[in-house]
């Protein structure tokens, strides 16, 4: 347990939390949405910190990460709890579980760290991990005073932006979850608002941080072309037409067991519409589907892939050997 960052007192032994956009006042005892930051006599506290559910190696192209370090290893750890409530969650056994539960093994942010040091980077996954604050600043401000290597969070981008700011200087990269692009999904399905999320993919590209965006295609919920559209455009014009966008396939979990998978017809129908609107690197996840990077301006093959693994990169000082166009990936 350690003290919480970003918040501040109300009255009556109240807390307000500023972590991210639910900004919970917590009374005396009371947890916060997320279910891991607590009110102890009137000061907020995380109960994750040192904790960790999950922590295994991981092909970074699994997070999914594309353009950011391909071919690498990255360490990646995940914790109890969540600030959202997906009904779709695919990680409902970690997103739903417990701080107290007894499958948390503990580890120091040195012992992290230093585990990390093993691997190319660090990745907070598997769930929200803004909500493990404290522990993900510490553990990556240790690994980048120790000259360690790259670090990412793949997160639903539900965050305020002060504590992005802050944690902009030891994050490299995010892959952003956009759940739909209408706010009546978000607030019946999940549990939050859309536009902190959007926002806090374009503070994201403003700090630096190498961003990439996740939409997973649900039927009959947000898989109509014209919202997939939408979407694309709102990349395009807000993040950049070079934007990673990652397509990903629903498969039944969690409360939404009733809802079929999406057809591979579908997700080739929404990559169709993506490109269309002008997405330049748009992939398709949670099924087989041609992957490989190619330079929009030629069509050269710049780095193929098969499934979470990546061959080499044929690059030219970070352009494409053939026609010089510049391929925005980071390695």
């Amino acid at each position: 347990m350690k003290e919480a960052m970003f918040w501040d007192e109300g009255k009556d032994r109240t807390v307000h939390c500023h972590l991210c956009p639910h900004r919970c006042t917590i009374k005396e005892g009371d947890r916060g949405i997320c279910n891991v930051r607590e009110n102890r006599d009137g000061t907020l506290y995380s109960l994750i910190y040192e904790k960790a559910a999950s922590l295994t190696p991981d092909p970074i192209e699994k997070k999914p990460l594309y353009h950011f370090h391909p071919g690498t290893t990255v360490l990646s750890y995940g914790t109890m709890g969540c600030n959202l409530n997906c009904k779709f969650c695919q990680n409902a056994s970690l997103s739903c579980g417990s701080p107290e539960s007894p499958y948390l093994n503990e580890f120091s942010v040195q012992e992290l760290a230093d585990k990390a040091l093993n691997y190319a980077g660090m990745a907070w996954t598997y769930n929200e991990p803004s909500i493990a604050y404290e522990y993900t600043y510490d553990v990556s401000k240790k690994i980048k005073d120790s000259n360690g290597g790259y670090t990412c969070y793949v997160t639903n981008g539900y965050i305020e932006n002060e504590p992005l700011e802050k944690l902009s200087e030891y994050l490299d990269g995010m892959n952003i979850d956009i759940k739909a692009f209408h706010d009546g999904f978000y607030k019946k399905i999940v549990g939050g608002r859309l536009k902190p999320v959007l926002e806090t993919a374009e503070k994201g590209v403003e700090l630096g941080i190498h961003v990439e965006v996740t939409y997973l295609i649900i039927p009959g919920y947000n898989d109509e072309k014209k919202e997939i559209a939408e979407f694309v455009r709102w990349v395009v014009d807000e993040l950049g037409e070079d934007t990673v966008i990652h397509l990903s396939k629903f498969h039944p979990d969690h409360e939404m067991r009733d809802v079929p998978a999406a057809s591979k017809e579908k997700m080739h129908e929404a990559r169709r519409v993506a490109e269309e609107e002008g997405a330049n690197f748009v992939y398709i996840g949670n099924m087989p589907a041609d992957n490989d990077t190619k330079c929009p301006e030629c069509g050269t093959t710049i780095l193929k892939r098969s499934y979470f693994s990546s061959g080499k990169l044929n690059l030219d000082h970070g352009r494409c050997p053939d026609c010089g166009r510049k391929i925005p990936i980071v390695y």
